[in-house]
């Protein structure tokens, strides 16, 4: 399984670094832990569907 870093995720998924950290922040990554400053995600990992926005 290992672990992977939010760079390498980000590569990975096809989205940027922030996307991921945000995902992991409101909690839509299974597994990801925050360690001090850095956040330890599963490398078998699954991207989270995009929540659509509201219109009016």
């Amino acid at each position: 399984m290992g672990v992977s870093t939010v760079s390498e995720i980000a590569k990975k998924w096809n989205i940027s670094e922030r996307s991921v950290r945000n995902y992991c922040k409101q909690g839509r990554v299974k597994g990801a832990v925050l360690k001090g400053k850095t956040w330890i995600i599963p490398g078998d990992a699954e991207k989270p569907e995009r929540i659509k926005s509201k219109t009016n």
